[in-house]
């Protein structure tokens, strides 16, 4: 067995590299050395930027309104969640999406329930 050489990721400068050896690793067979060099650096990598470089905290609210902006939508084109009322309700946070309102959305635009949950 050939020991694979994969070192931590302590700075941007080697998330790089370990990003560029991953690609480079792509489509290797599974039960091969190199797949588990990718696994390890894919690990590697989820940890780091996980750490430095966290994803932010989007709202239900939130999603909604970029999902509604980016689909030129306005507050009474979203039906799912009830009258135009409701909608600039929950757009200014007097009112929260429930789950039924949440599922609804998740299948207009084909995203994930959940990302409009908890508000």
């Amino acid at each position: 067995m050939t020991t694979i050489a994969v070192h931590p990721i302590k700075t941007d400068a080697d998330l790089e590299e370990a990003t560029r050896r991953l690609w480079d690793l792509r489509g290797a067979p599974q039960d091969s050395e190199a797949w588990d060099e990718y696994m390890i650096l894919a690990d590697l990598i989820e940890a780091y930027e996980a750490r430095h470089h966290p994803l932010p905290t989007v709202t239900g609210r939130a999603m909604l309104a970029h999902l509604m902006e980016e689909h030129g939508l306005t507050q009474s084109q979203v039906p799912e969640i009830g009258p135009q009322s409701l909608v600039s309700a929950i757009l200014s946070g007097r009112r929260s999406i429930n789950a039924r309102m949440a599922r609804a959305l998740a299948v207009r635009f084909k995203v994930p329930g959940d990302a409009f949950l908890p508000e």
